[in-house]
């Protein structure tokens, strides 16, 4: 069974920073990219930062600069260090694994963990 466990979320004032965690169960970590993605209200789920199948980090251009992905093996632990944060930070963040089938992926997901960026 797969598990993905995030925490680090929490109420945080505009400048301030956080730090992810997602632990993930058995063997998914090593099979898997992980990832962080995020959703805020009334918005579509979008990626935060990623690990490609080569293990190089991957960021969108808009998440380019206070967010940082990082990963220990060991622990089974992909995290998301989050600086400079801004209100429009606010949202659900999700911890994503994707694994290979076939000739596709599936997608594994955590049950979120909040952000609240005050101004």
């Amino acid at each position: 069974q797969v598990q993905l466990v995030e925490s680090g979320g929490g109420l945080v004032q505009a400048g301030g920073s956080l730090r992810l965690s997602c632990v993930a169960s058995g063997s998914i970590f090593s099979r898997s990219a992980m990832g962080w993605y995020r959703q805020a209200p009334g918005k579509q789920r979008e990626l935060v930062a990623n690990f490609a199948s080569a293990g190089s980090s991957n960021y969108p251009n808009s998440m380019k600069g206070r967010f940082t992905i990082s990963r220990d093996a060991a622990k089974n632990t992909v995290y998301l260090q989050m600086n400079s944060l801004k209100p429009e930070d606010t949202a659900v963040y999700y911890c994503n694994a994707k694994t290979p089938s076939g000739l596709g992926f599936n997608d594994y997901w955590g049950q979120g963990t909040q952000v609240t960026v005050s101004s």
